[in-house]
């Protein structure tokens, strides 16, 4: 699928799943990490600006954890939306450790252009007629996850706006630091589910939770609800064998799988504009 971001210049690439039957059925905008949505083991150059340009890459080189996700959310009746933001600037393999930084990375950073991503793909969503405009979630994994966290901060800044709005949040170990988030005391009007690992070895667990213990909510039941699972590492729910070869690991991730689909049930429907 290809659709524009809300900054208003980039045509974004996504990949759409649908569950079986008419709808209209929730769904589930999914945004990925600073490694970018395709499997390490593709060769080539995954970039695709526009539609009409070929591109080794599709949704069967996916990453093994999208690919997981999204047939988990299927099965579930919802509809998913895996959004690319890296190839359609260039950059579709993403960015190594320790490159926050970088000039490259700035380019498509979760401050201020990963979000206007986000939320093209709602503005996209939200009318088609197989689709329940009030029920769209988001989920998130790193730099994504900061992102999703971005996205709801800015939702909140704009209560009673005409634009569609999220439901909720599933956001999977983010980076809490000055440079990921908008705010150290994020105000938060839709529930929100973080989930991390202590033994994370790219960002820092314990800055997460001071940051998530200062959230404002703004609404009742809007206070993020965070998990920590001793002994999980980043990536901990990535089904690669590398990953799970760590117990804590498969522990985190068969919780995570046990607990997000029935929240997400439960989700309170965004109130339409």
């Amino acid at each position: 699928m290809h659709f524009p971001s809300a900054d208003g210049r980039t045509e974004l690439t996504a990949y759409l799943f649908t569950p079986a039957g008419a709808g209209p059925h929730p769904a589930v905008v999914m945004l990925h990490g600073r490694a970018g949505p395709y499997s390490s083991r593709i060769n080539g150059d995954c970039t695709r600006i526009g539609p009409a340009l070929p591109s080794p890459c599709d949704a069967s080189t996916l990453s093994q954890r999208h690919q997981a996700w999204a047939a988990y959310w299927i099965e579930r009746g919802y509809l998913a939306l895996l959004v690319d933001s890296y190839g359609p600037r260039g950059v579709a393999h993403g960015f190594g450790r320790h490159t926050h930084g970088a000039l490259e990375r700035a380019e498509v950073n979760e401050l201020t252009v990963r979000p206007l991503d986000a939320e093209g793909a709602l503005a996209w969503l939200a009318p088609r007629s197989d689709v329940n405009p009030a029920r769209i979630l988001l989920q998130g994994w790193s730099n994504g996850a900061s992102t999703a966290l971005n996205v709801m901060q800015r939702q909140a800044s704009r209560l009673g706006g005409t634009a569609p709005s999220f439901a909720g949040a599933m956001v999977f170990y983010p980076g809490c630091g000055p440079q990921a988030l908008l705010s150290s005391t994020p105000e938060l009007d839709r529930p929100v589910q973080v989930l991390l690992g202590a033994a994370d070895q790219e960002v820092s667990p314990q800055r997460c939770l001071r940051v998530l213990r200062q959230a404002i909510p703004m609404r009742r039941n809007s206070s993020p609800v965070v998990t920590l699972y001793p002994g999980a590492t980043h990536d901990f729910d990535d089904p690669g064998r590398p990953r799970q070869a760590i117990p804590a690991n498969r522990q985190a991730r068969a919780d995570a799988l046990a607990r997000l689909g029935p929240w997400a049930d439960q989700v309170p429907p965004a109130t339409l504009p």
